[in-house]
């Protein structure tokens, strides 16, 4: 998902803002329905089971505008003689069939950009019907993409255009009407997108053909459950790498890669890391969840994205001395934690980034060692805030959870890999990456073909996890996914003896054990009732957790991130003066 990443925050994303600059103060404002994605799911839309999107967009670069027609199917869960959509009021609808028929503008509305269409005849349980929508206009226009989402109406340094859309914080609803919610996932979609000669139009899932019309080509892309922010559109004079991957598991995945002319070299490079990746992730997880469809990457004018099988990088071909892309790497597992397995609920958000990122550090270490490892864990721990806990325990947009002030932000990240190093360590590897494929699989022998995208929940990983382990550990997961301060290990020594206390929010349990080397002995205290004590020689050399299993308050990191806040407002005044 949007790599969030204080370092990148800083990124200049320069391309295409001069061309789109006008676009962005001129555009309308989009109504707060359409600014959030998520939230308590309508009930109207609890009726209704997404079966089938067809989705015809006509992109003008030059006019920087979509028209769009799109036929939309669903399944009746339960009675209703309602369809209710999500689709930014500022794409004005023409006209709206259902089943064929054309409805009278009267039948429905579109205010806030929830749109609502009553139905000719109400559907019983079980029963179909399809939805067909005639739309067009400028899409929303990203301000900095992908934090702030959109389309970006870009060129490359030849003058050419080059276009993409990030809509993970607004949602679909910005240039489709859809059911802007985690689990408003259709089961198939077909994308045709249309675009000038000779621009090409990468997408989502396997491409069905390509369409000649005149000065105009369409490219018709089909995608199974893809995720309703992961569908975008692409747009750009791009060339293509192709290649394949034979896995472990016996099938053979499509690899392929679009980038833009003149950068043959770097994107060779880069594909080249599709494979290794590829087997890391199959040998760490599980079987890619895709591997009928394609590995697929496209450059775009922003920084990244996890498109389904079309993962944005915007990158730059970066080198940072540790062997690897890590935004590729990052978006790409998004393909395992966020589209294979889904978060029910906007509020469950760590479960797709916290366990995409701490793919960095295991996958740095299967390069670079254990500093690889740890030197990623260092840098995490460092971007620590602690205002928010990852998990409120309520449905939530998202925005109310990627928002630094006001939710966890950057800590669903961060914090969440950090505690799942933590865990790693408290039940071992086998059983943390049992825990890990069931979660992502729904099963623990996931081989292609016997399992499908699922939905998943923080509450249903704690089930896993004990269940994995045979232990109730729902201790663990109250403290570090419920509660915003970290706990703190209080020390005392009393002549020989040394005494380990865990201070704890709210008094929680937390029988977290703590490994303590003495001289060159390792002891483990079990700190069933949240503390213990072992004898050590006066003389003797203590260290307190000496493999980093414990995330834990530190003082010495408190400290550096109040200096470090003081640096930069005495660098802001400066500037200001």
């Amino acid at each position: 998902m949007r790599p969030l990443r204080p370092a990148l925050l800083a990124l200049s994303l320069t391309l295409g803002l001069i061309g789109y600059a006008s676009a962005q103060n001129h555009q309308p404002p989009l109504t707060t329905l359409t600014e959030n994605s998520g939230g308590v799911m309508p009930p109207e839309q609890k009726r209704v089971h997404f079966d089938h999107a067809e989705l015809h967009i006509a992109v003008d670069p030059a006019q920087q505008r979509i028209d769009a027609t799109t036929a939309l199917s669903f399944t009746a869960r339960e009675p209703t003689d309602v369809l209710v959509l999500d689709l930014d009021r500022n794409l004005p609808i023409s006209a709206i069939e259902v089943d064929g028929k054309p409805l009278a503008p009267s039948a429905w509305s579109n205010p806030e950009g929830r749109l609502r269409i009553q139905l000719p005849n109400a559907l019983s349980a079980g029963e179909h019907v399809s939805a067909t929508v005639h739309y067009g206009g400028q899409p929303h226009v990203a301000k900095k993409a992908p934090w702030d989402g959109g389309f970006v109406w870009s060129h490359t340094k030849d003058g050419q255009p080059w276009v993409g859309s990030a809509v993970e914080g607004e949602g679909c609803d910005l240039f489709w009407p859809c059911i802007d919610h985690p689990q408003g996932k259709p089961d198939l979609v077909d994308l045709y997108v249309t675009v000038p000669k000779p621009l090409v139009a990468p997408g989502n899932g396997v491409l069905v053909g390509i369409s000649d019309e005149g000065d105009k080509q369409t490219y018709h892309w089909r995608a199974k459950h893809p995720t309703t922010y992961a569908i975008s559109i692409n747009v750009g004079p791009f060339k293509e790498l192709t290649g394949e991957y034979h896995s472990r598991y016996g099938n053979v995945i499509p690899l392929q890669y679009w980038y833009l002319p003149g950068e043959e070299e770097q994107a060779r490079k880069l594909f080249a890391e599709f494979s290794r990746m590829l087997a890391f992730n199959e040998a760490m997880i599980g079987p890619y969840p895709f591997g009928d469809e394609k590995m697929g990457v496209v450059e775009t004018p922003y920084l990244g994205m996890e498109h389904q099988t079309i993962n944005a990088y915007g990158n730059d071909y970066k080198k940072d001395g540790g062997g690897f892309d890590w935004l590729l790497q990052h978006e790409f597992a998004h393909e395992w934690f966020g589209n294979q397995m889904t978060n029910a609920d906007w509020d469950d958000m760590w479960l797709h980034e916290a366990f995409a990122t701490y793919m960095q550090p295991l996958y740095s270490q299967s390069i670079n060692g254990d500093m690889g490892y740890y030197a990623w864990l260092q840098k995490m721990r460092l971007a620590l805030r602690d205002h928010f806990p990852i998990v409120s325990g309520k449905s939530q947009t998202e925005e109310q959870v990627y928002d630094d002030d006001h939710g966890p932000g950057l800590d669903i990240y961060d914090k969440g890999a950090l505690m799942l190093h933590s865990l790693r360590g408290l039940i071992g590897d086998r059983d943390f990456f049992a825990s890990l494929r069931v979660l992502v699989y729904g099963r623990p022998d996931p081989k292609p073909g016997n399992f499908a995208p699922h939905y998943a929940s923080s509450h249903d990983f704690i089930a896993i996890v004990n269940k994995v382990t045979g232990r109730d550990l729902s201790w663990f997961f109250d403290v570090y996914l419920y509660q915003a301060e970290l706990p703190a290990l209080d020390q005392q020594r009393a002549g020989n003896t040394l005494t380990l206390r865990w201070r704890v929010p709210h008094d929680l349990p937390f029988p977290m054990p703590v490994e303590v080397q003495v001289g060159e002995t390792l002891r483990t205290l079990p700190m069933t009732h949240g503390e213990g004590s072992l004898e050590v020689p006066a003389d003797a050399l203590v260290i307190i957790d000496p493999h980093s299993k414990l995330l834990r308050d530190l003082p010495q990191v408190t400290e550096y991130q109040q200096w470090e806040k003081a640096q930069k407002a005495a660098q802001s005044k400066a500037k200001s003066g």
